[in-house]
């Protein structure tokens, strides 16, 4: 691995004139292609390169990383433009998060690290139990993922540390869709997951994401509460099941759990079995719109219905279709939630904001020729903390509705 440069060798980033360097003194987290003064120097700077961000005036702002390859050319990684980015700040930065998850729950599975929020831009870390999973989401931490590595498991103590490459966001940085084993050995089995009273398989190797959504967890727990004993409910877009799990953990009498994948479905089974719910737990392979519709047709009605599908709107020119796709699951699951029955519709589309999210959920329960009581908003766990500055880090909504 290369050297880091000492400050005085570091490169010079500069803001435009109309750029607002207000907003980064005040904390938000990034410089867009369009504000930074973008030379011949810079365009042939190294993804990840750190770099002293400058003013107009070129007055130091703090370190960032660039990258000319994405649309967010800077990310801010310390207000100091002096910083090292050596082992101290990774480990540092690490303890700061742990300190906050440790406070929070009592055994160690949790979102660890969640990117801008906990200082790290782009950076993802779960926690399972013995094992870490890292996402390096962004050029800067590609570059220094064997420091970020070495800090994770002398602060952590984990065995193992796992690079999950897939997704989107790593394409946008000009990365590839790598994964490997950064220390330890690669798990032989998914790891069991406990969560609001339920056991969760998660296979951090082959599954989506990471291999478990937390972020969920305290809606989970609130759809657990409207359950009575003997409740049948349906849980749409299940994954590793969810909803499903935690309100059989509830009380529920009966689950059925859809999803468009046939592993997460195993994994959800297993996790059924797991938790001693196998004889009042089943699934349903299946397009979610399709099933819905099949499960209107068949007559079917249930106390609780929680509909948690992926993000449909995950851009701005996504946001119109996105908006008519959440409307169209609660114009088909409204009518499957039985009088006083409750319905959770949830969208993790960062463009799609709480309001236009739920009046696109009002609209298809009134088409449904429901009415209903809006009774609870519910956001991500405290694991995933969000960054005032930064709209993007609140991307989870979660509507509660008594119909």
């Amino acid at each position: 691995m290369t050297a880091p440069f000492l400050p005085s060798d570091r490169p010079r980033a500069r803001l435009k004139p109309k750029a607002n360097a207000r907003a980064i003194r005040h904390g938000f987290p990034w410089v867009y292609a369009n504000e930074l003064v973008t030379d011949r120097r810079t365009k042939k700077l190294a993804p990840g390169t750190l770099a002293v961000l400058e003013d107009e005036g070129r007055t130091p702002l703090g370190l960032v990383s660039v990258n000319p390859e994405s649309k967010i050319i800077c990310r801010v990684l310390d207000t100091s433009p002096e910083a090292e980015l050596d082992q101290n700040w990774f480990e540092r930065r690490i303890a700061r998060a742990l300190a906050l998850r440790e406070r929070l729950f009592d055994a160690p599975f949790y979102r660890l690290v969640h990117a801008e929020a906990d200082g790290f831009p782009g950076v993802i870390i779960d926690r399972f139990g013995e094992v870490c999973v890292i996402q390096p989401n962004a050029a800067w931490a590609e570059t220094h993922l064997e420091l970020l590595t070495d800090a994770l498991v002398s602060v952590t103590g984990v065995s193992t540390v796992l690079k999950n490459g897939s997704g989107r966001t790593r394409a946008l940085e000009g990365l590839d869709d790598a994964s490997a084993v950064l220390r330890g050995g690669e798990p032989d089995a998914p790891v069991h997951v406990p969560m609001n009273g339920a056991t969760y398989l998660a296979d951090l190797t082959g599954g989506q994401k990471t291999g478990l959504f937390y972020d969920q967890r305290p809606n989970h727990a609130f759809a657990a509460r409207l359950v009575q004993p003997g409740a049948q409910v349906l849980d749409v877009f299940s994954h590793v099941g969810g909803f499903a799990l935690a309100m059989l953990a509830g009380g529920a009498g009966e689950a059925l759990a859809v999803d468009g994948s046939a592993p997460a479905l195993a994994l959800a089974g297993q996790g059924g079995e797991a938790s001693g719910f196998a004889d009042r737990f089943t699934t349903r392979q299946g397009d979610a719109f399709e099933v819905l519709t099949a499960l209107g047709e068949e007559g079917r009605s249930f106390d609780v219905v929680i509909c948690d599908p992926p993000a449909f709107a995950p851009n701005k020119q996504s946001l119109e279709a996105g908006l008519r796709a959440y409307e169209r699951i609660a114009r088909l699951a409204a009518p499957l939630v039985k009088p006083g029955g409750y319905l959770g519709l949830c969208s993790c589309s960062h463009a799609a904001d709480l309001s236009r999210f739920r009046s696109a959920s009002a609209r298809g329960i009134g088409r449904a020729g429901r009415r209903a009581q809006l009774i609870h908003t519910g956001f991500a766990g405290p694991d995933h903390p969000l960054m005032p500055q930064l709209a993007e880090s609140g991307y989870l909504k979660a509507l509660f509705f008594r119909l």
